[in-house]
């Protein structure tokens, strides 16, 4: 008799340890397709260079600006920027290789680098002395990034002014390679992607460095006003 209930009660809980078992192996299979995906979300745009207000983006506050397209009045050579916060939109990058505009975010993270290309706010601010450094991905904002040659023009539209860059060099450095996204004493941008190619090296970075051809602020720089 005990032998019959004890039969009884594992063929009752039978379906319970295999629906178990079933929801176990589910899960392990997901965990390495979400990794993957994860990566590739997270692949380039130097991890350890992104800025954020948390670890979990917490607070972060997104901010689209109308950028002017075409100033008509007087410009200048030297004159005041308008600093961003994080989050915020505060340029448009056109390029005739790209074919496309793209809205360029101040600082980076997932939900910046969804929307457009994104500036890490460890370089300078577009036409100040120094590093400008803007990434996107490569699936989207930037996927013709590789047409770009030599001589080519990257123009940059703000609120405070617009400038123009030509292409100097193109670049394929490696993610933990800072050689060509650190600071520099001249004025110069710096644009890059991860290097398309899907079963390659995650870890690859193709790109251009550019140098200041033209700028154009919309108001002049007040005298003995420090950079």
């Amino acid at each position: 008799m005990e032998n019959k209930k004890k039969n009884r009660l594992l063929f009752a809980v039978t379906p319970f340890i295999v629906l178990l078992l079933s929801s176990a192996v589910i899960t392990a299979a997901l965990i390495k397709p979400y990794d993957k995906i994860k990566m590739y979300l997270n692949l380039a745009f130097m991890d350890d260079m992104k800025s954020a207000p948390s670890d979990k983006e917490d607070g972060l506050v997104i901010k689209d600006n109308d950028i002017l397209n075409d100033f008509s009045g007087k410009t200048y050579e030297e004159g005041e920027f308008l600093h961003p916060a994080f989050g915020e939109m505060y340029a448009v990058l056109s390029c005739d290789a790209l074919e496309t505009d793209v809205p360029v975010y101040w600082g980076s993270s997932p939900q910046l680098l969804e929307r457009g290309a994104c500036q890490t706010s460890g370089s300078v601010i577009i036409g100040d002395e120094g590093n400008t450094v803007i990434s996107a991905h490569v699936n989207t904002f930037f996927a013709d990034l590789n047409k770009l040659e030599v001589g080519d023009e990257i123009t940059l539209k703000t609120n405070y002014g617009e400038f123009v860059y030509s292409v100097r060099e193109l670049i394929k450095f490696s993610k933990n390679d800072n050689k060509y996204v650190s600071t520099t004493k001249d004025n110069r941008l710096t644009v890059y992607t991860c290097k398309n190619d899907v079963f390659g090296n995650m870890n690859e970075r193709i790109g251009a460095v550019c140098d200041i051809k033209e700028k154009k602020f919309y108001k002049a720089k007040e005298v003995g006003e420090n950079d």
